[in-house]
């Protein structure tokens, strides 16, 4: 097949730029951009569980995510901002960022992750993931340093990628026009420790073989592998 519009190699991810403390007035701040996708991930927490996690002494992590209006090429209306599809990519973020917390750990103290897409080409939901996860180790730090919660309950890393295959070849980190021509379209998430969290997979156009699942797994844990890097390189900062 013939190569990536963008010229990057099949198993190459597009330029990763991380801004952390972007914004001032929450303690989790993280601005991700991954080629020309561009999402602000802020992060705070807050003494108190939902009704239902009530004298369990576990705390809670919660997500939101949107895309902006004016994040794509057509306005997205404010009213279709809880729609089905946004509301399962908050569900994933959350699900992610819990599966690396101790929540025993935080006490009865719940963090909420705002996900904002200001900018869309492809990869929202895994480029928020892998931001969400900073903005998460920040608004933790935080709440330690006043008091909020004793040890730090974070377990692991948390990042995510996009993977596709298409005319047979295996494609990293998938854009707007890739996404939406690719035979079969994964997103995967995982640890650090190089672990899964979820696997999210279609055969768009065309079925694929257990090999082609173990090759796009495989791909998926190199680029997060490099992700993770990313992230320890922005916290220690």
């Amino acid at each position: 097949m013939s190569g990536r519009a963008d010229g990057r190699d099949f198993d190459e991810l597009r330029p990763v730029s991380i801004t952390r403390g972007y914004t001032e007035m929450t303690p989790g701040s993280v601005l991700i951009e991954m080629g020309k996708t561009r999402v602000l991930c802020t992060a705070a927490a807050d003494p108190g569980v939902p009704r239902w996690l009530k004298d369990t002494g576990k705390g809670w992590v919660t997500a939101e995510y949107n895309m902006l209006p004016g994040s794509s090429r057509e306005r997205i209306s404010r009213n279709s901002l809880n729609g089905g599809r946004t509301k399962e990519i908050q569900r994933l973020i959350g699900r992610s960022l819990r599966a690396i917390v101790d929540l025993q750990a935080m006490g009865e103290l719940s963090v909420r992750v705002d996900c904002d897409v200001l900018q869309a080409d492809g990869g929202t939901r895994t480029a928020s993931i892998t931001g969400a996860w900073i903005a998460l180790h920040d608004a933790l730090a935080a709440a330690r340093a006043d008091g909020l919660v004793e040890t730090d309950p974070l377990l692991d890393h948390c990042a995510a990628v996009s993977v596709g295959v298409r005319e047979g070849a295996i494609l990293l980190d998938l854009d707007y026009p890739e996404d939406v021509s690719v035979d079969v379209d994964f997103n995967v998430v995982m640890t650090g420790e190089g672990r899964l969290i979820e696997v999210q997979g279609t055969a768009e156009h065309a079925p694929f073989t257990r090999d082609d699942l173990t090759g796009l797994v495989d791909a998926a844990a190199a680029g997060i592998e490099h992700l993770v890097e990313l992230q320890r390189k922005a916290v220690a900062g």
